[in-house]
């Protein structure tokens, strides 16, 4: 049964991708008080970096920086009382496991340790109609995490959980929450999904991060999660950034969709949400509600598809087309075979009559992928650098060509939920099966609405970037981007919403206009949100895009100038 005593933990997070701050570890426990403390390491692109270790040493395959950061805190976190709960354990979170029991034996440390697994599917996926992929992984909901940690675990290691799922299991366990406590769940899914990418919802990557205090050593971020799934967003006192209703808007339409944000566990509904800054450094997140999850879960999937090699010559000064096109043509009949893909490039940085060489300067990109390493290894490199004397005025290049190296690509699969084998091996040794929800079903699916056809007369209007205004998150997922947009005065959403149509960000973003954009209202969060689908090819480890996971692509929107009402930005020189 559910706690409804209005108790509280604090759960704070210390890692948001693998390669994150090393010493946020030792500063969130050193800073305050915390119940748990959560760590994040698994993206598409380390799925796939770990399933190449795993080719090369079936032994390995998790986080190797987490055992490292747990030979430094592992005995202070047991001795603070706080319980360590991260997804590290990639491919092989069994080995994870017993790894960090040799390093508390070698500690003298007391801890008890769980893991979870279950996710990895790439022996069946064939099977499951996946093909046959370098790593296939279901995202698994919280409750295995739960089962750990009621049964004492002090440190549950995981595989391919959602993100969320990290601060979902604590809070499940603490309050005795189950599958039928939607509203609850929903809300920790939103306080984990705020959390899970550390500092960006401290001012990292933050629009107006200006404004904000202390940017150089940003502190992570803290959920004070109630036993109703209601939470509070802060950080220990003292540490750099902040925490306000827009850096916590801005992690919250960080890579999500529409306003149903589908998990294992539940539907979130993000149309919902609603923020309060309580006071400095605290927001409160309240009024989240859940729905049934999917019957279906979602698999990560990631595919070897070969070899990929590049080359980016400098063009400086006058003919830049000319130069550009005069290597084409030489380069392309220099080589012995041609690659499968080749992809050119030519970014038009230069400037006329610029004051430094840098400044009158252009780059000329050339990239090739094909199954086989010998098309683009050291032929392809030969071959650029031997028109180093034969080509164009000022021939030079940024770096020296090299072999290569292999790549993959992304996809997202998805099977019945009831064939994942959920499984958490509890500190006894005991082998606990999760099922899944049995309020599974097929979910609503969320419209694409329209802006209002008859706007009010906001005056008078000035052509002036966009970013004037508004704010924006980007990011990717597999081959899609994300875009969300939000105003930070609730009186200018009227205009943002009517303003900034699919049509408009098309003209605005040209190298999206022949691609399919999807549009989706979050009114509570003053915010509209675009899903740009293909802009990113087939992911971040195969697309050659200047911006592969189109992080600055919300920055590129927010500099691109519209008519926004002069008595806007009046008012808006007066609250400064």
């Amino acid at each position: 049964m559910a706690d409804t005593t209005g108790r509280m933990i604090r759960i704070g997070n210390a890692s948001g991708f693998y390669g994150d701050r090393f010493a946020a570890v030792r500063e969130m426990l050193d800073g305050g008080e915390l119940d748990y403390l959560t760590g994040d390491y698994l993206a598409e692109l380390t799925m796939l970096i770990l399933g190449r270790d795993r080719m090369k040493d079936p032994k390995s395959g998790y986080a190797k920086t987490f055992l490292r950061q747990m030979e430094d805190c592992l005995g202070l976190a047991i001795d603070k009382g706080v319980r360590i709960v991260a997804n590290a354990g990639g491919l092989n979170p069994h080995g994870l496991a017993i790894a960090l029991r040799e390093l508390a034996d070698s500690l003298g440390v007391d801890a008890a340790i769980a893991f979870v697994d279950g996710d990895d599917l790439t022996d069946r996926a064939a099977d499951l109609g996946l093909g046959n992929p370098l790593t296939a992984n279901a995202y698994l909901g919280g409750f295995g995490i739960k089962a750990a940690l009621d049964a004492g675990a002090d440190v549950v290691v995981t595989g391919r959980v959602t993100d969320a799922s990290l601060t979902v299991g604590p809070a499940a366990s603490e309050f005795g929450w189950g599958y039928e406590d939607l509203d609850a769940l929903a809300g920790a899914v939103v306080a984990g999904h705020i959390i899970e990418c550390g500092a960006q919802a401290t001012g990292g990557n933050y629009s107006f991060f200006t404004e904000l205090p202390r940017m150089g050593h940003l502190g992570f971020p803290i959920a004070e999660v109630g036993s109703d799934g209601s939470s509070v967003i802060t950080k220990h006192p003292g540490t750099g950034g902040a925490v306000t209703v827009g850096t916590v808007t801005a992690q919250l339409l960080y890579e999500v969709g529409g306003p149903r944000y589908l998990g294992p566990d539940v539907t979130t509904r993000l149309d919902t949400i609603t923020l309060t800054q309580e006071a400095d450094d605290r927001v409160r997140v309240s009024g989240v509600c859940g729905e049934a999850p999917p019957a279906t879960t979602k698999v990560s999937l990631n595919h070897l598809a070969g070899v990929r090699n590049e080359i980016t010559l400098i063009l400086t000064g006058l003919d830049i087309e000319a130069k550009a096109e005069l290597f084409r043509e030489q380069f392309t009949a220099a080589l012995p075979t041609q690659p499968a893909e080749m992809d050119w490039d030519l970014s038009r940085l230069d400037r006329t009559d610029a004051t430094t060489e840098e400044q009158a300067s252009a780059l000329l990109r050339c990239v090739v992928r094909d199954p086989d390493a010998k098309k683009v290894g050291r032929p392809f490199s030969a071959a650029a650098v031997e028109l180093a004397l034969a080509s164009y005025p000022g021939f030079t290049m940024t770096a020296p060509p090299g072999n290569g190296a292999p790549y993959g690509v992304f996809e997202p699969g998805y099977v019945a939920a009831e064939v994942v084998d959920h499984r958490v091996a509890l500190p006894s040794g005991v082998v606990e099966r999760i099922a899944p929800s049995p309020l599974r079903g097929d979910p609503s699916v969320d419209a694409e609405e329209p802006s209002a056809q008859l706007p009010p007369d906001w005056g008078p209007t000035a052509s002036l970037p966009l970013g004037t205004l508004a704010g924006a998150r980007s990011g990717d997922k597999g081959g899609n981007a994300n875009i969300g947009v939000w105003v930070r005065d609730p009186a200018h959403f009227a205009w943002l919403d009517h303003t900034l149509d699919v049509d408009l960000l098309k003209e605005l973003l040209p190298e999206v206009a022949e691609l399919t954009v999807r549009r989706y209202r979050l009114p509570n969060l003053n915010a509209v949100n675009f899903v740009i689908e293909g802009v990113l090819g087939r992911g971040v480890a195969e697309n050659v895009r200047f911006d592969p996971q189109a992080k600055g692509m919300g920055e590129w929107l927010r500099s691109r100038p519209v008519p926004i009402p002069v008595a806007f930005t009046q008012q808006s020189q007066e609250d400064q």
